[in-house]
């Protein structure tokens, strides 16, 4: 009966002095995984909701011979030229959100990634045929305190796509 009550206590205190898990960082991750899917749809749409950006957001601008950065500003003026001449469809169903790391802690941040391919058609004009092109991306979006995105980068060949799309044959 001791044994018995020995190992009971000891499982007792073994049980109380399990740490707690800390599971904000996924949390995170499933909060802002919602704004970017919200994100891809509007972009596909043709309607972003601007107000999931931070005031300071900032983009890395990855594109040959462009600027390092672009603002928000920037950013709509681009999308507003964008979806004046090219549609943009998502081919990944379902898009595969990946949870991103602190660079330098190497710790879930509740950042959000993902690899993609997207169909982007130029659209028909009098003088051309529409003409489509696939594009392998991976993109990225970091957020701040209050769950805005405050930072985002693609990468994909951006310059190839473009050529093609222009190239009259």
């Amino acid at each position: 009966m001791k044994n018995i009550c020995f190992i009971l206590c000891l499982s007792f205190i073994f049980i109380g002095c399990q740490l707690k898990i800390d599971n904000s960082a996924n949390e995170t991750f499933e909060k802002n995984s919602q704004t970017v899917l919200a994100n891809i749809t509007g972009f596909q749409n043709e309607n972003v909701d601007y107000s999931q950006y931070a005031k300071d957001f900032v983009m890395r601008d990855t594109g040959f011979g462009s600027k390092d950065s672009l603002s928000l500003d920037d950013i709509m003026k681009n999308d507003k030229w964008l979806w004046e001449n090219f549609d943009f469809k998502i081919l990944n169903d379902p898009i595969v959100l990946l949870p991103g790391v602190d660079a330098d802690t190497k710790l879930a941040d509740g950042s959000v990634r993902y690899y993609s391919n997207w169909e982007i058609t130029r659209t028909a004009t009098d003088s051309a045929e529409a003409k489509s092109g696939i594009l392998k991306m991976y993109e990225s979006f970091d957020f701040d305190k209050d769950g805005k995105i405050i930072y985002q980068q693609t990468f994909g060949d951006f310059t190839g796509l473009m050529m093609h799309l222009q190239n009259k044959e």
